[in-house]
C-alpha cells in the first residue's frame, strides 16, 4: 500500500448509492464498517507523536499535510486491549460532525478490508444486549455474505466532546496522583 491512499470513487454518483457504501475493517477478529462519505483517506501506519496526559485510547497525533490530527485506537476506545501494530495496521482519516463544527481524526485499525455496498434492507438495528461495543456506538448490523458487519455511528464513537470530558478526567486523576505522591 502506498503511504497515502484515497478512497475510491463510487461507480455511480447518486447520493443514495454513496450513503449505502461502507469501508470495512478489522479490529481483532470482528469486522466493522464506517460510512464512506465521512472517510477522507487511508494512511499506512507510522507511529503517532505521543501527547502527555491523554486517555489510553488517544495514541497521539500525526501531521497530515500540516494539520494536527489526533489518532484514536478504536480497540482501546471500546474498552479492549490496545491495538497491536502489524504490517496491516492502518490509520483511517475520518471527518466527524460535532455540535459546532467538523473535526478530522485518525482511527487506528488492525486492517482495512474493502468498500462494500450494503443496501438499507440488509441493515438491522443494533442489538440491545450481548455486544462488545456500546449500543450508541452502533448505527446498525449489516448482513454481508451471510455474516454481520458492525456499522459504527462515527459521530458517537468519535464524539470530540465526550473524548474531551474523558481527557479532562484523566488529567484530573493524574494531578490527584501527583498530589498524593507528594504528601
Amino acid at each position: 500500500m502506498a503511504h497515502s491512499e484515497r478512497v475510491p470513487e463510487a461507480a455511480g454518483s447518486a447520493a443514495e448509492r454513496d450513503q449505502n457504501q461502507y469501508l470495512t475493517f478489522m479490529l481483532g477478529r470482528e469486522m466493522f464498517a464506517l460510512g464512506i462519505l465521512g472517510i477522507k483517506e487511508i494512511l499506512e501506519y507510522e507511529p503517532p507523536t505521543d501527547v502527555p496526559l491523554m486517555p489510553s485510547f488517544i495514541r497521539g497525533i500525526v501531521n497530515l499535510r500540516g494539520a494536527v490530527v489526533p489518532v484514536i485506537d478504536l480497540c482501546a476506545r471500546f474498552g479492549r486491549e490496545p491495538t497491536s501494530i502489524s504490517k496491516k495496521t492502518c490509520i483511517v482519516i475520518v471527518e466527524t460532525s460535532g455540535k459546532e463544527d467538523t473535526q478530522v481524526l485518525g482511527v487506528l485499525v488492525d486492517a482495512v478490508n474493502e468498500v462494500l455496498e450494503i443496501p438499507h434492507s440488509d441493515i438491522e438495528s443494533a442489538p440491545s444486549f450481548g455486544n462488545s461495543v456500546r449500543t450508541d456506538f452502533i448505527q446498525g448490523m449489516g448482513k454481508v455474505r451471510g455474516k454481520f458487519v458492525i456499522i459504527l455511528n462515527v459521530d458517537n464513537v468519535l464524539s470530540v466532546s465526550e473524548m474531551e470530558a474523558i481527557a479532562g478526567s484523566t488529567e484530573n486523576d493524574s494531578r490527584a496522583q501527583i498530589g498524593a505522591s507528594r504528601s
